[in-house]
């Protein structure tokens, strides 16, 4: 079977707040290890996908720098969305690419770019079966994650029926609870929405057409035109727009070390730590400190007696909250004044 990955390159990434700009956000940044995120992301996917079947969908502004990046992938394959249409027209409109260059039996696996996955053979092992499945099942596959946390800042699945051994029904899509409900949910067996979507595109496109009444007039009528298809489009999310409407939803669980990289608290999870929990990027001295994240590659940070702080030094600015508070840094960047919140875009 003829395969294509599909991976979802745009947004700025505002929690990463100074580092990530509009020009330079959080996935062409190297926030795990020395290689940006979206390096990381097709890395990944190379042993199971020929790079010429990758296609990353960004914005305009974005496709030099990814192209620089990522030498090796055809430009072609960098689709600039020229508005933001939610993900159910980004899948639709990569999924009508592919059928047109392979046809509508080619199966898309479609991922994000800004995720940390420290076993990349179990989530290789994991797409792959996933493929499989869409293939002969004429599945619309998700890869739900085993929750190692209860997280009230993800969405859960509730596994359904039987389809194979690894396999089962969705029985619904859970959008994100409060803390206790999540702690529920983990020990019922509920998975974890990774966003890890595997099906073959005339599938896919098929339930489009019947069930997305937000993505289907744009599809039938600007199939060929990236700009009229977006202008088109009520942006809507692929889970609400295709995924809860639909009932050939299977979903497999999937136990790879996958976190979402989206604040800098996050980075205590997926860098590593020092004895006492620190995770550290740069030079920094922690003397009776725990648990706190630090990003200073130019500087020297010091801390003392505290727990849990964020710490990024880029550029000349210097950021300080805590781990938990820095999942809301959009208040606290649209509450600034021009001249501070702009300052780190100047400098990059």
């Amino acid at each position: 079977m003829s395969r294509w990955a599909v991976v979802l390159a745009g947004g700025i990434g505002s929690r990463f707040w100074p580092l990530s700009t509009p020009a330079r956000p959080k996935q062409l940044l190297p926030l795990v290890s020395s290689e940006p995120l979206l390096v990381e992301a097709v890395d990944r996917l190379r042993p199971i996908v020929a790079i010429e079947r990758v296609l990353i969908l960004t914005n305009d502004v974005l496709v030099p720098a990814i192209a620089e990046l990522l030498p090796d992938i055809p430009r072609a394959n960098l689709v600039a969305e020229p508005r933001a249409g939610g993900t159910a027209a980004a899948l639709t409109w990569a999924a009508q690419e592919i059928a047109r260059r392979d046809g509508p039996t080619a199966t898309m696996l479609s991922v994000h770019a800004d995720w940390s996955v420290a076993d990349a053979p179990g989530f290789q092992r994991a797409l792959t079966r996933a493929a499989e499945v869409a293939e002969e099942h004429h599945a619309l596959v998700t890869v739900g994650v085993v929750p190692t946390r209860a997280d009230p800042g993800f969405g859960y699945i509730q596994p359904g029926d039987n389809i194979a051994d690894d396999v089962r029904k969705v029985a619904r899509f859970v959008e994100k609870p409060d803390r206790q409900r999540a702690e529920e949910m983990r020990r019922d067996g509920f998975l974890w929405n990774s966003g890890i979507f595997v099906w073959r595109v005339g599938d896919f496109l098929d339930d489009v057409r019947k069930l997305t009444p937000e993505v289907a007039p744009a599809l039938h009528a600007y199939a060929d035109d990236l700009h009229r298809f977006f202008a088109a489009v009520t942006p809507i999310s692929v889970d609400v727009g295709v995924l809860e409407r639909s009932n050939r939803v299977a979903v497999l669980p999937g136990d790879f070390g996958w976190d979402d990289v989206g604040t800098w608290g996050a980075l205590r999870r997926v860098r590593t730590q020092d004895t006492n929990g620190n995770a550290v990027h740069g030079r920094a001295y922690a003397v009776d400190a725990r648990g706190n994240v630090v990003h200073a590659p130019n500087a020297t940070v010091v801390l003392y007696g505290v727990s849990n702080l964020v710490a990024v030094v880029e550029n000349g600015l210097v950021l300080i909250t805590t781990v938990d508070r820095s999942s809301d840094l959009k208040t606290l960047v649209d509450a600034l004044p021009r001249g501070v919140r702009e300052a780190g875009e100047e400098r990059n």
